[in-house]
This record gives C-alpha cells, sequence and structure tokens, in this order.
C-alpha cells in the first residue's frame, strides 16, 4: 500500500503544495514541507502565499531588482494616492511656461535649449519613465543583499547539517540540509530580487507623489532632454504658499528648464553623477548578522514574513574609505548643479516675476528638511542625497560669475577637471583666481599659437 506522499498529485486543491508552488514539488523538499505543517494552512493564508510566490516564480526577470514588481508596486502606490489623467489643457499651460522659461535662460546663458521640448507628465507617467534609472542605481545594492541572503541561508543550512544524530526541526528525519538549500537557494534568489523590486517600487512610487518636476532629485532620470512638471504636484506645492499660482508654476519650471539644460550642455556631468551614486552603492555593506537573525527567526518559504523582517535598516552605519570618497564627489555635484540652477534661476526671473526671494527660500526650506529624494535614497542604499555645501557652491557661481562674467560661470563646466571640486569649496576666493588666470593664460597660448601660425605662413 502506498502512502499518500509517494502517491503522485497533480496541481489543484487536492494537492496544496503543488498548487502554492504551481507544479509538482520535489519529493525531498515535499517532506520538508509538510513536515512544517504547511499542507494543512489555513486557505486564505495558503491563497495568500499562492500569490506571492506564484508573482515571484512567473516572472521571467533575473536581475537583482524585479522590474515587474517595482513596476506594479509603484503603480499601486500611486493609484491608492490619487492620480488624476492631465487634460490638453495641462499640457498647453506647461508648454507655455516651458516656453517662457526658455526665453528667459537664454538672456542669462549661452547653454543651448534641450532638445527634448516640455511634456506635462501624471505621476504614473513620471514613474514609468524614470524606474529603469532607479533600479540601475539600486542594482548593486540588491545584488548585495541577495548574496548575503544567500550566504546567510547555506551557513545556516551547514551548521544544522553539521551534526548527523540531530534531529531537525520542521525537516524529516535523515534528510540532508544541503538538500532542501540546493532547491530552495533559486526561490530565495528571487525572492530577493521580489523583495528588492517592491522596496524600489515603494519609494519611487511615493515620490511620484511629492516631486515637483522631472529632476528635481538632481539626477537625470528622464529621457530625450525633456523639460518635465507635474501639474499635480506643482498645484499642491503652490498651495502652501502665499504666492500666485501661476508665478509658482513658471519659477519652478525656469528651475527645471535650467537644470535640464546644464544636463544637456555638460555631457560628462549625467553620467559622473549617476557613476557616484552606483560606486557609493556597490561598496556597501551589509549588515549581515541582521540578515542572519532574520533568515533564523523566519519561515524561508514565507516571502511575506522574510520581506517585512529584512525591512528594517540593512547597511552598516560606517561607510567605507571608496564611498567615502564617492560621496564627497557625489555631494560636491549634487552642490554644484543646484547651486548653479540656483543662480541662474535667480538672473533669468529677475524682472519678471515679484516673488523670486520667497519661491527661493521656499525651495530652500523643502531642500533643508529632507527632501523627497533624500528619503528614497535613504530607504535604497543608505545614502541622504542631500546637497550639503549647496550655500557654498551657490556663493561659488556668483563669485566668479562677478569676477570674470557669465561665460567664465559658464565655462567651468567644460571639463571634469576644470570643474570645482570639494577643495574649492573649502577656498572660493582661491579658486575664482585661479579660475581667471588659467582663462588669461589659456587665452595668451592660444596668441602665441596664432601668432607662431601665421608667422611661419608669411612667404616673406
Amino acid at each position: 500500500m502506498t502512502s499518500d506522499q509517494d502517491t503522485p498529485q497533480e496541481p489543484g486543491d487536492e494537492d496544496p503544495l503543488s498548487a502554492l508552488f504551481g507544479g509538482q514539488v520535489p519529493p525531498e523538499m515535499r517532506e520538508a514541507l509538510q513536515s512544517m505543517g504547511l499542507d494543512k494552512m489555513d486557505p486564505a493564508m495558503m491563497r495568500q502565499m499562492q500569490a506571492q510566490i506564484h508573482a515571484m516564480m512567473s516572472s521571467t526577470d533575473e536581475g537583482p531588482v524585479n522590474a515587474d514588481l517595482s513596476r506594479d508596486t509603484a503603480r499601486a502606490v500611486v493609484a491608492q494616492a490619487g492620480d488624476t489623467s492631465l487634460s490638453a489643457r495641462n499640457a498647453a499651460d506647461v508648454d507655455q511656461v516651458v516656453q517662457v522659461a526658455t526665453l528667459w535662460l537664454d538672456a542669462v546663458t549661452d547653454f543651448a535649449p534641450p532638445s527634448g521640448g516640455a511634456a506635462a507628465l501624471s505621476r504614473s507617467e513620471w514613474v514609468e519613465q524614470t524606474l529603469p534609472v532607479w533600479r540601475t542605481l539600486t542594482a548593486p545594492v540588491a545584488e548585495g543583499v541577495r548574496a548575503a541572503m544567500t550566504s546567510a541561508m547555506q551557513q545556516q543550512m551547514g551548521e544544522l547539517g553539521e551534526a548527523e544524530t540531530l534531529q531537525i526541526p520542521g525537516m524529516p528525519p535523515g534528510m540532508n540540509p544541503s538538500q532542501l538549500m540546493s532547491q530552495m537557494e533559486p526561490m530565495m534568489q528571487r525572492m530577493s530580487s521580489a523583495m528588492f523590486g517592491a522596496q524600489v517600487g515603494q519609494a519611487v512610487g511615493t515620490l511620484a507623489g511629492e516631486i515637483v518636476s522631472g529632476t528635481e532629485v538632481g539626477l537625470p532620470l528622464l529621457p530625450a532632454e525633456t523639460v518635465a512638471l507635474l501639474p499635480a504636484n506643482v498645484a499642491e506645492f503652490a498651495e502652501g504658499l502665499e504666492v500666485d499660482a501661476g508665478e509658482v508654476h513658471l519659477y519652478l519650471a525656469v528651475r527645471e528648464a535650467a537644470r535640464v539644460r546644464l544636463f544637456a550642455e555638460v555631457g560628462w556631468l549625467g553620467p559622473q553623477l549617476l557613476t557616484a551614486v552606483q560606486e557609493y552603492a556597490r561598496d556597501i555593506r551589509i549588515d549581515t548578522e541582521a540578515i542572519e537573525a532574520a533568515v533564523r527567526s523566519v519561515d524561508p518559504s514565507d516571502p511575506a514574513a522574510m520581506q517585512e523582517a529584512l525591512s528594517g535598516s540593512l547597511f552598516t552605519p560606517e561607510p567605507s574609505p571608496a564611498q567615502k570618497v564617492a560621496l564627497t564627489r557625489l555631494e560636491t555635484f549634487l552642490a554644484l548643479v543646484e547651486g548653479w540652477v540656483d543662480l541662474v534661476s535667480e538672473r533669468a526671473c529677475a524682472g519678471h516675476l515679484p516673488q523670486v526671494p520667497a519661491l527661493s527660500e521656499a525651495v530652500r526650506r523643502r531642500r533643508a528638511t529632507g527632501g523627497p529624494a533624500e528619503k528614497v535614497f535613504a530607504s535604497l542604499v543608505g545614502l541622504e542625497l542631500r546637497p550639503r555645501r549647496l550655500r557654498d557652491a551657490a556663493n561659488l557661481w556668483a563669485a566668479l560669475e562677478d569676477a570674470h562674467g557669465p561665460a567664465a560661470r559658464d565655462g567651468a563646466w567644460a571639463h571634469p577637471d576644470l570643474a570645482p571640486d570639494a577643495a574649492d569649496l573649502d577656498d572660493i576666493l582661491g579658486y575664482v583666481e585661479r579660475a581667471g588666470g588659467s582663462g588669461d593664460q589659456h587665452q595668451r597660448t592660444m596668441d602665441e599659437e596664432l601668432d607662431k601660425l601665421l608667422s611661419d605662413s608669411d612667404p616673406t
């Protein structure tokens, strides 16, 4: 007479484990799961776990951040918070304010307008267009978490398997833990990918409800040099200010158009910023002790419990030397970008918008209290994305402009080696003096070369 566990069973209601995992379960794994009581679970809990596991197992995404779950989660967050479809009037309004912003910026900088035009985005549209970059930025951390989870499981199973006579709770007598680990490891990797995908989606979906423009976080997130505004969020931002809503809309359009113009003109800047974030994330130290404790404390076959256990901080607080270098470069670039945008926007709006000082102060307060970008990066890569030296950067650009004119201010972006660095923010006057001297020397060198060329070509 054959036992129930030896009888092949088809997926369906009569076989909860096959229904749970979407097909036949290997015998060794079936025994372990039955000994844990998973075949006698409450039907409602079984359906919830089944939906979670099917979401993981049906995805073909093998990357460290599950793209499907990140997108679905972000969409769900946006839908729950509320998102309205944009009208033709919204699009026309954004197009108009961006045209005005472009004219005003043309008067204060020689940087050419971006080629992507203007776009009015809903929250869900901003999510769709920026998620690929977010996944790229967070992938190094996700890879580290996945490796740490797998290592913790392997270590736990290895330690249990060392005692040959030990009866391991929840496993059939005589079963080698390494057999179960080899069968569960692919699922653990997918679980990690799903967990991080959901986390990215949650963060980006939340950010979509707060951000007022395409690149407010200071990073080139949108493709095709697009000057994008989120009308719903702009309106909410304007509600808290004693300033005409139309003036707020124009001011934010100028800021976004200036930032996108900078990224479009300075080809090396966007890649340098994104690389600095990735380098910081790649060298992040995972708190393996916290992960091992989480793995020991929950049922590894329950994705919801695993995600909850791992929802706290996974990162060690002390950055490595490589991270400190990347962080200094990142904070410096962010400060320089926002300092340049602050100065150029104020120059562009002067004489056009009467409430520029109040609007500038509102933006500064928004940053000082921890803006949307800081919340996202703190949760995803343990990084506070705040331009801490913004005031120094703004003073540097203003001093450079005062001493040598707008062309010198913008010309400092010509090459990474010419751009100010952290040491220059410590010595603004010295940088301005050196920038002027290097410009004079460069001009003298060009004049000498031209004179030499002309003299060589003189037939007499």
